[in-house]
């Protein structure tokens, strides 16, 4: 590619983002629900963040618990910014950048202690693709795809190559974990199931662009994407056992509590299905019928999601009535995530909210001055988030 070339994709990249922040917004992490490790062997609680939704079934809910009123503890700049969530483990934040970095960063000081660039290439001034989706972490690896298509398998301890696995086009999803075995979706209509070698064992054709971070219950997982349907798959062979018309295409990802799967469109509805029957229990729509790119986080009680309305909703989980909205003064792309009764998120308004669930009411916010529009990690009482702008900054909140 020339550089002409590279100086104009560099240039869209803040032009061009249908689906990517809610998409990496996006992944499910090992083959236990959030609470649990997704580290091989382990069933300790797990206080960290390690993939986009913080578990298979994709709720957004932290395990640790976080200040009333967090301060900034660090920051790091990035010159085309931050859409991608990032994953907290043990003592480390693992942030994908725009500009084509995965940074592996000392969780107390923000100080680097590795980095990886998506191109083996140490030139600047070349272009590197950039993450757009968030990353597994696992015990030996760091997973994460690209948005020219490539998953790359990082070495967790010392941030080099352990492998590539080449798609078609963009990964805007995160990577989910299923015993020895990752799944991923592309752009380029696939979910793909690789062994955690890298070696391809089977793929699902759906028939156009896949956005979302595969969620996983059971045996089974679900992918949504613009063509309209959600797909129930097993994961044992790879086959179609369910297909459910959603008349819209679908950025988000799902979440999922038990039989019960939620989703937001881009036609403007969120939507519960009960995946084991097919059957769309509810759908809710607010005022203004405006896009769901962001993620929902979902609690016993509510489905919690921001909307191109500039609305957060708390919607009941039972009745799919509004519980409570609140306003912001931009669109909202931020998948939210909750900790200590509160629900936080970003908004392309600049600000970071942390609200109250039982009645929506703001309990604590910061002006970052930027569109925030990637997912929030709260993991080992932490928040971590960067913003959507050029030389935007990456926080940690504590």
């Amino acid at each position: 590619m020339n550089a002409d070339a590279d100086t104009f994709r560099t240039s869209r990249r803040h032009c061009l983002r249908i689906g990517v922040r809610s998409a990496a917004g996006l992944l499910a992490a090992g083959l236990f629900p959030g609470r649990f490790s997704v580290f091989a062997g382990s069933t300790a609680v797990d206080t960290g963040w390690s993939s986009f939704r913080n578990g298979p079934a994709q709720r957004g809910l932290a395990t640790c618990t976080l200040a009333a009123q967090p301060e900034v503890k660090w920051e790091l700049a990035s010159a085309d910014g931050w859409v991608a969530a990032c994953a907290i483990a043990g003592s480390h934040v693992y942030a994908p950048a725009l500009q084509g970095y995965l940074h592996c960063l000392d969780r107390a000081t923000g100080n680097e202690l590795w980095k990886y660039r998506s191109i083996d290439s140490t030139d600047e001034k070349k272009f590197a693709p950039g993450f757009k989706a968030a990353p597994l972490v696992t015990e030996q690896a760091v997973y994460i795809g690209d948005e020219d298509g490539v998953l790359h398998a990082v070495d967790r301890t010392t941030g080099k190559l352990m492998w590539k696995y080449v798609t078609d086009a963009e990964i805007a999803g995160g990577v989910a974990a299923y015993g020895d075995h990752l799944l991923l979706a592309s752009h380029d209509s696939f979910l793909y199931c690789l062994g955690r070698d890298g070696q391809e064992q089977w793929k699902f054709q759906t028939n156009d662009r896949i956005n979302c971070s595969p969620g996983i219950a059971d045996h089974f997982t679900f992918v949504s994407g613009c063509d309209e349907h959600l797909r129930v798959i097993d994961l044992m062979t790879g086959e179609k056992v369910r297909d459910v018309p959603m008349e819209s295409y679908l950025i988000a990802s799902p979440a999922i509590v038990d039989e019960m799967l939620y989703v937001g469109s881009h036609a403007g509805d969120v939507a519960a299905v009960n995946w084991q029957t097919g059957n769309i229990v509810w759908r809710y729509q607010g005022e203004r019928q405006m896009p769901y790119h962001a993620s929902a986080a979902v609690t016993d009680e509510l489905v919690l999601v921001g909307s191109h309305d500039k609305l957060f909703h708390a919607i009941e989980r039972s009745s799919g009535k509004a519980k409570w909205t609140f306003p912001t003064k931009a669109k909202i792309e931020s998948s939210a995530a909750v900790a200590d009764e509160r629900v936080f998120f970003g908004s392309g308004d600049g600000n970071l909210y942390g609200v109250r669930l039982a009645d929506g009411k703001e309990v604590w916010k910061f002006n970052a001055g930027k569109p925030i529009n990637a997912g929030i990690a709260i993991g080992e009482g932490c928040l971590v988030v960067g913003e959507d702008s050029q030389d935007g900054k990456l926080r940690c909140y504590a």
